[in-house]
């Protein structure tokens, strides 16, 4: 089974009891603020770790009780709502920083690799801005291209198109979706927005901390 999640957290207000299981390549999991969504995508990714239960992806075991592989091993891809960007690289460096393997900061000078990113994500003009000089659009693709650069094994996407116009929304949704079906990556995606709903082969509705299939 491609996602086999059964997971359990508590937290000072809250309690996150999660099982899900599906085949599905692309998950979208909607729910309100406050429902646990993020926190989900923390733990899949390795960020935190639950009190109990499992999370197997794609047949290797990602956590079992008490045994927690660390996040670095995990290859998940995760873009964060809050963008994460580096307040010190530009845009063309921070696209950058996944693939550079250094201590030293990411060349100016864009790769080809990241000159791609640039021109699908329509940030060539913005290439050498710095985070504090473009607009929150342009960061959440900044952040997205990030992400995708460096070819992970699982995308884990919170809120990704929340900060675009309807537009380019549309375009970055259907940018993904094909990008998604080239490479064959799992992905879940967490949203609040019905029309995201869209690009999944499953839609998971979560509601105070549980997860359950959507009818809709």
């Amino acid at each position: 089974m491609l996602f086999d999640i059964d997971i359990r957290k508590q937290l000072p207000a809250f309690k996150l009891d999660i099982r899900l299981h599906s085949d599905a390549k692309k998950l979208v999991l909607i729910g309100a603020s406050g429902s646990g969504k993020s926190l989900t995508l923390r733990l899949i990714a390795g960020l935190l770790k639950p009190d109990s239960g499992h999370i197997r992806i794609n047949g290797q075991t990602w956590f079992d009780h008490p045994n927690h592989l660390p996040a670095a091993q995990r290859k998940a891809g995760l873009m964060f709502q809050d963008y994460a960007l580096f307040p010190h690289l530009t845009v063309a460096q921070n696209i950058a920083f996944g693939l550079h393997h250094s201590w030293l900061n990411p060349p100016k000078r864009p790769s080809e690799n990241v000159r791609y990113w640039l021109n699908l994500m329509q940030l060539t003009p913005f290439a050498d801005c710095y985070p504090h000089q473009i607009s929150g659009g342009q960061k959440q693709r900044t952040a997205l291209a990030r992400t995708l650069a460096t070819q992970p094994q699982l995308l884990l996407l919170d809120e990704p198109f929340s900060a675009l116009d309807t537009e380019l929304r549309r375009h970055t949704r259907q940018e993904l979706l094909q990008l998604q079906q080239a490479n064959g990556i799992p992905m879940i995606l967490i949203t609040h927005d019905p029309a995201d709903t869209e690009i999944a082969d499953e839609v998971w509705r979560m509601e105070n901390g549980r997860l359950s299939p959507s009818k809709a």
